[in-house]
Parts: C-alpha cells; sequence; structure tokens
C-alpha cells in the first residue's frame, strides 16, 4: 500500500509494508477534491461579491455610508486565506462609500507572531492591494501601539491594537476552520487575538485547559466565548470569511456581522473537518497538511492535537511536517533549547512554577498528548538535536514507520491523516 502525505510544498510517499492496512482520515471534501476545487474555481469572488451584497446578521456595509476611515485585520502567512480573492471585491465595495484608498488600512494580525517585515508583506498582500492601500504589521509587544479596553467576564485584560481601533469600520478578514482549543478559527479572532497585545492573548489561551476547549466545539467554549467578548468590547463591525475546502480553495464566502458569520458558517465547516471513527487507532501517521499548514513547528503541532483525538492510550503517532522555517516562534525556542525541559514531567511541573504564556505553551500542548504515547516521532527538516529537545523522536518516515510498527500486531487499527491540521476524528456512535 502507498498513499501520499503533502509535506511542505511537495508530497512524501508512504509505503504500508504487508500485512498491514490503513484506514485514510480526512475531511469529507478530500475525497472528491478535483471536483471541490473545480467549483470552487468557478464561484471564484463573485461569491464573495455575493456575500457581501446578502450579508447575514444585521449589519452592511452601506450602513457606513460617510465613515471617513477603515480598518481590516488580515491574518498572517501562517494561514492559507486567499486574500487574492477575499479583498478586492470588498475594497472596491468601500472605495464605492466614498473612502479614499489612503483612509483603507490593512492591519497583518500576527497575535503572538513575530511582526511581520514590510518586505514579507506581499506573502499575504496581493501586490495590487499592497501597491493602494496602507499595510503594517501588529506588534503584540508594542504596548504604545495598544489601548486598554477592560476586562471581560473572565478576567482577561483586553489590549487591542490602537490605530485599528481608530477607525471609523472595523472588519475582520480570515477562515473559519477548526481550532484545536478555540473551537473554529474566524469571526472576530482576526482581531481580538491577533491584534491583541501579549497579556491578552496569554490570560486568553491558559483557559487551553479547560476540557471545554476542544476543536469545533463553540457555545461553551470558554476560550472562544472570550474572544467573542474580546470582540464586542473591540467593537468589530463586520466580517468577511472564506471557508476552504481540504486543499485550501475557497468554496463559501459569509459576511456580516461577526457572530452571524461564524453561527452560519460552522455547520458547514463541521460536515466538511469532523470525520467520524469507530474506534480509535494503534497508530496514526499524521501529516500536517503541507504548506503552510507545516511551515513551522508552532503550527504543526496542531496535527498532534488533532491526532490524539483517534489514538489509543499508550499509542503511536507519526507527525509529518517539513517546518522549513524551524520553530516559528523565538519565546518557544528559547524555553526548551536554553536549560529547557527534558520530559514532559517537567513541562508540567515547569508550568506549575513559572505560569502560563504563550510561546512556551506548545511545550504544555505537546507534553500534554505525547505523555499519553508510547511513541511520537517526528519526520521534518528540523535538526535532530532540535527535534529530541522538543522532546520528540527524529527520523525519516521509513524509520518512523519501522520503529512504529515493529511491536504492532499484523490486525493493529492505523490510521493516516494527511490533513491533520483540519482534520477532527470524533467517535461515532
Amino acid at each position: 500500500m502507498t498513499l501520499f502525505l503533502p509535506y511542505g510544498k511537495d508530497q512524501l510517499p508512504l509505503k504500508l509494508p504487508g500485512p498491514w492496512k490503513a484506514d485514510w482520515i480526512a475531511p469529507a471534501t478530500a475525497a472528491d477534491a478535483a471536483a471541490a476545487d473545480a467549483a470552487a474555481a468557478s464561484a471564484g469572488s463573485p461569491c464573495v461579491e455575493a456575500a457581501l451584497a446578502a450579508p447575514v446578521g444585521d449589519i452592511r456595509l452601506e450602513d457606513f455610508r460617510g465613515a471617513r476611515s477603515v480598518a481590516i485585520a488580515i491574518n498572517d502567512k501562517t494561514r492559507p486565506v486567499p486574500h487574492d480573492v477575499l479583498l478586492p471585491p470588498l475594497l472596491e465595495r468601500l472605495e464605492a462609500l466614498g473612502i479614499p484608498p489612503a483612509n483603507i488600512k490593512l492591519f497583518i494580525a500576527t497575535g503572538a507572531h513575530a511582526p511581520m517585515p514590510a518586505e514579507e508583506f506581499a506573502r499575504v498582500t496581493p501586490p495590487a492591494v499592497l501597491a493602494r492601500y496602507p499595510v503594517v504589521s501588529h506588534d503584540c509587544d508594542d504596548q504604545a501601539n495598544l489601548q486598554y479596553l477592560g476586562q471581560t467576564q473572565r478576567g482577561t485584560p483586553v489590549w487591542i491594537n490602537r490605530q485599528f481601533l481608530e477607525a471609523d469600520l472595523r472588519i475582520v478578514v480570515g477562515n473559519v476552520e477548526p481550532h484545536q482549543f478555540q473551537g473554529f478559527s474566524g469571526g472576530v479572532k482576526s482581531a481580538a487575538i491577533g491584534l491583541g497585545g501579549r497579556v491578552t492573548i496569554n490570560i486568553n489561551h491558559a483557559m487551553l485547559r479547560d476540557p471545554h476547549a476542544q476543536p469545533c466545539r463553540y457555545d461553551d467554549n470558554p476560550v472562544r466565548q472570550d474572544v467573542e467578548e474580546i470582540g464586542a468590547l473591540a467593537g468589530i463591525h463586520f466580517a468577511l470569511n472564506g471557508i476552504l475546502t481540504a486543499t485550501k480553495a475557497l468554496i463559501r464566502a459569509i459576511a456580516g456581522s461577526p457572530r452571524a458569520v461564524m453561527e452560519s458558517a460552522i455547520p458547514m465547516v463541521r460536515a466538511i473537518f469532523e470525520v467520524p471513527i469507530s474506534a480509535r487507532y494503534d497508530l496514526i501517521i499524521a501529516a500536517a497538511g503541507g504548506h503552510p499548514k507545516d511551515i513551522n513547528f508552532y503550527q504543526a503541532q496542531k496535527a498532534l492535537a488533532h491526532a490524539s483525538l483517534a489514538v489509543k492510550e499508550q499509542g503511536r503517532v507519526i507527525l509529518v511536517a517539513a517546518c522549513p522555517e524551524g520553530i516559528g516562534s523565538r519565546g518557544y525556542e528559547r524555553w526548551m533549547l536554553e536549560n529547557g525541559p527534558t520530559s514532559y514531567a517537567e513541562v508540567f511541573t515547569r508550568f506549575e512554577q513559572e505560569g502560563f504564556r504563550v510561546g512556551p505553551h506548545k511545550a504544555l500542548l505537546i507534553a500534554r498528548d505525547g505523555s499519553r504515547l508510547h511513541g511520537l516521532w517526528l519526520v521534518s527538516e528540523l535538526p535532530p538535536d532540535t527535534v529530541r529537545r522538543l522532546l520528540l523522536t527524529p527520523a525519516s518516515l521509513e524509520e518512523a514507520l519501522h520503529a512504529a510498527l515493529v511491536e504492532l500486531a499484523p490486525d493493529a487499527r492505523i490510521g493516516v491523516m494527511p490533513l491533520a491540521n483540519a482534520t477532527v476524528p470524533h467517535l461515532s456512535t
């Protein structure tokens, strides 16, 4: 049996030797990717224009005729948002309201990621947009450019990008897709977290330890509902969100008031990305999903979180993620590589002693899932010593497969998740 796993901008062949067989665990659209992509291509920007013309909820862009300035939060290079399709119709409609291009500013919502340098803006912003509109990158540590808005009911202090808040009309653009502890991305999250201060992101993300902080969970997810409250305090008026196929093609755009956009998108996202399984597996081979989902280890970790939903206690996971840009977080890298923990137990102890911090929190997530496994291998471009210090076992795909299978019976249950960052397994009843 030979299968192919996304790996960076390429693929890796997975040759499963007899007598073992594997179940393919992937979003519903992956089985018919060609048809889905064709449908998405035929929809293109008209589906965005239709969404803007018929927004959900109780708000329209035309309600802001007379606005003097607009701020738009867009995602950074770690998210596969089709800005080239979403942004032009939105910007054209805003200009039609009489707002000059110089007063329509795009904010690259980096959250706690490193700010993007100007020379990288073209990686997320179409050239024509970059040439016509001002674009800036957020810095969660630039305290002078953060404004305090009070606390949420859960005690999160809300600091948001000051320039974004100063605009008359505040818009978020992004994708709605599963998120490992926020439940779903999309809606106000692009600004509530993407343009938040570090303390805001830290306190919000610390709730990931709550048992309700699970992928595809929304109404009773404390992390996500805290984000909704942050968005309300920030006064985010309008959202334009896309729903992508598993192969990153746009199939639906939804626009309108942010909460209504989420409520409209979630049923479709669940139908695509939640995958039923009859029982947990002895071995899960999980590819993060290729570029940009495996652009660095910080992003690829999400694949492990989803794989852990499908694997047995003391099972095995092989994580396949190219990570060409390394670890992906300076804070996480320093925490792990400079006198870092040498075991999962030490990770738990240090978090109890030092408190929660975004960046190093990836170590907590790795320890949470890795501590219940018998084996955890990483197939990547990272140096082997770095992988070991991240508390995973470095290996080629062939080496990892051999090590994982050596103790498994011929009838062991094996699952392959080629798009694990976007696949949410759940036990069927």
